[in-house]
């Protein structure tokens, strides 16, 4: 198990070393400290992202540590999300994608009675790049400012859940946040060989706290279906910011090299970014294997810095945020040995969120549908998923931008016994 556990880990410090890719390409991800990263397995997205209350024996689910309890199986998971957007503003439209690793993760149970995981996944994702062109009176452009951004944080986390009793069980999970973010405005003008660059780097760094309750319990007259209950509340936390910011001088080329000449300031800065509170609340009902259907509500307070250049835009407000999700899945018979698509589960779901963000005054809101199916591998219980997501968000009114997305996600879950006695022959 040692060795294992030495591998996986290796196969961490690998990826975090290679997440360089561009994870975002959102001119959303501008604000703040990036594009949030949704902390759901490609399962529970396929389901609206309604699985709070959701528990497996076999598959890991991100949104409550409290489900572990539940695990039978020692479990590796692993995501791929495809990203694909067509962002329109008042006058244009241009379509952009980006493809980047969701989730890493292990999943151990302990006994009968508890269970653990370990993983590394995106937290946020900066990945924008905006044209300003500046006319005059003639309408020809003399003036250009391109904005620009890439990195993103991630985390390494570790969660913990264990049953109470035959029907409950509690969670808990620490998670070490780390990243890089550049934000850029590279101006030029018209016959003037040097153009200027403002540049601020940010290193991010801290740790947060996550608790979960879960609650399970068969229907009276319907021994074979159950209610479920699930909670989380992650506490707020202070992540350190420390960076510079940065501005200099260059030789713009006619051939559009831009070579850097001056440094003009070089100003180091301290901050703190403060996580809000979040919270989700589910409850659903289900028969084990076949099918469930789920409703969660989720609530974030709103994000917040203090003495960092993050803020520095009058224009940008965050407020509290809020989401709210329908769905489930089906799989028409588990055990079935006749038809392998009988063994296929289906899933549906569809969501709202109030993001939280305002943009000249104008809320940044969310909707998206989404599908998906988990493909057995195997005798054993791995999977294969497969998960498709529709939706918009934004809009073209008051100088923003809309997004239409296409999110395409790919989630393997493979199954193991590490500690099941070996057979004398």
């Amino acid at each position: 198990m040692t060795k294992r556990i030495f591998q996986f880990i290796l196969l961490m410090v690998v990826i975090v070393n290679a997440h360089a890719q561009k994870s975002s390409a959102s001119p959303y991800s501008f604000f703040g400290i990036g594009e949030e990263n949704i902390t759901k397995t490609a399962e529970e997205i396929s389901m609206g992202e309604a699985s709070v209350a959701s528990f497996s024996s076999y598959q890991l689910l991100l949104s409550n540590p409290a489900s572990l309890a539940m695990l039978s199986y020692t479990t590796y998971g692993l995501g791929i999300a495809n990203r694909t957007l067509k962002v329109s503003d008042a006058n244009s439209s241009e379509r952009s994608s980006a493809t980047a690793l969701s989730y890493l993760v292990l999943g151990v149970p302990i006994g009968d009675k508890a269970g653990f995981a370990f993983g590394l996944q995106p937290n946020t994702n900066t990945g924008y790049s905006l044209l300003q062109q500046i006319p005059d009176a003639s309408n020809a452009i003399v003036e250009s400012n391109l904005f620009f951004g890439t990195g993103g944080t991630n985390r390494l986390f570790l969660d913990y859940g264990r049953k109470i009793n035959k029907f409950a069980s509690i969670g808990f999970e620490s998670s070490f946040i780390f990243g890089h973010i550049s934000n850029n405005i590279l101006n030029r003008r018209v016959d003037v060989i040097f153009a200027s660059q403002h540049e601020i780097n940010s290193n991010v760094s801290g740790f947060s706290f996550k608790f979960g309750a879960q609650y399970h319990k068969p229907l009276k007259n319907y021994k074979d279906i159950a209610l479920m209950l699930g909670a989380t509340a992650e506490l707020s936390s202070s992540y350190n910011n420390r960076g510079n910011e940065l501005l200099f001088s260059l030789l713009n080329n006619p051939d559009g090299v831009i070579i850097p000449r001056d440094t003009i300031a070089n100003i180091p800065f301290t901050g703190t970014i403060k996580s809000p509170f979040k919270s989700a609340i589910g409850i659903g009902i289900g028969k084990q294997y076949q099918w469930n259907l789920s409703l969660e509500y989720a609530y974030k307070g709103a994000l917040s810095f203090t003495g960092a250049t993050l803020n520095s835009n009058n224009n940008i407000d965050y407020k509290s945020a809020n989401r709210i999700s329908i769905g489930g899945y089906y799989t028409p018979n588990f055990n079935s040995v006749v038809s392998y698509w009988d063994r296929v589960t289906y899933r549906a779901g569809l969501k709202y969120n109030q993001s939280g963000l305002v943009v000249n005054n104008t809320n940044v809101n969310e909707f998206g549908i989404s599908f998906g199916v988990g493909m057995p591998m195997g005798k054993e219980l791995s999977t294969f998923n497969l998960g498709m997501e529709l939706g918009k968000r934004g809009t073209i009114n008051n100088g923003l931008v809309k997004e239409n997305f296409f999110n395409f996600r790919i989630g393997l879950t493979l199954n193991d016994k590490w500690f099941s006695k070996r057979k004398i022959l």
